[in-house]
């Protein structure tokens, strides 16, 4: 069903505490809300477990390209991701691997939510689903519409008779 998402990417995607977000200044006098690489790295952790993933670095031309691979037990293989990034203009080299490594992980769901046009105010006041409990809401929301009630084959489920109804909530 259109809509529901299985529960390790629902975990990855999940939005930040907004006290674990930083800002920066952006183009045209704006701000840029963002997350550093620990916070990539510990929700890959949290989600995949420590030895369920891996970052490999490579240089393509002056790029920094990362690659960030998790092991799915479902197909029995790695499945990687990859994007790059430009040294940057602090630490150069090194905030080149940070950024790549953080831009590889967009893929993958995390901090995805933060470059939506509107999940924050121009008073840094997050969007009802850019919060994790507004975010663990929807995803309740649309799993209750996947409900799977269970019942006799071809008939209507009696709960007085002892039919059951479950719910698919995926947490």
């Amino acid at each position: 069903m259109a809509g529901v998402m299985d529960l390790s990417e629902q975990k990855l995607r999940r939005p930040y505490p907004v006290n674990q977000l930083k800002w920066r200044p952006g183009p045209k006098g704006g701000e840029l809300v963002y997350i550093d690489a620990r916070d990539v790295m510990n929700r890959l952790d949290e989600v995949m477990g420590q030895n369920m993933w891996q970052s490999k670095f490579d240089w393509v031309g002056e790029r920094m390209i990362c690659t960030i691979s998790c092991y799915c037990s479902l197909l029995s293989e790695w499945i990687s991701k990859s994007d790059g990034a430009d040294d940057s203009q602090i630490e150069s080299a090194k905030g080149g691997c940070s950024d790549s490594f953080k831009r590889a992980g967009v893929h993958w769901g995390i901090g995805r939510y933060l470059y939506h046009p509107e999940a924050f105010d121009k008073n840094r006041n997050p969007a009802p689903w850019a919060t994790p409990e507004g975010f663990d809401e929807l995803m309740d929301q649309r799993s209750i519409k996947s409900a799977v009630i269970v019942g006799k084959p071809g008939e209507e489920p009696n709960t007085a008779a002892g039919d059951t109804i479950s719910l698919n909530i995926r947490r």
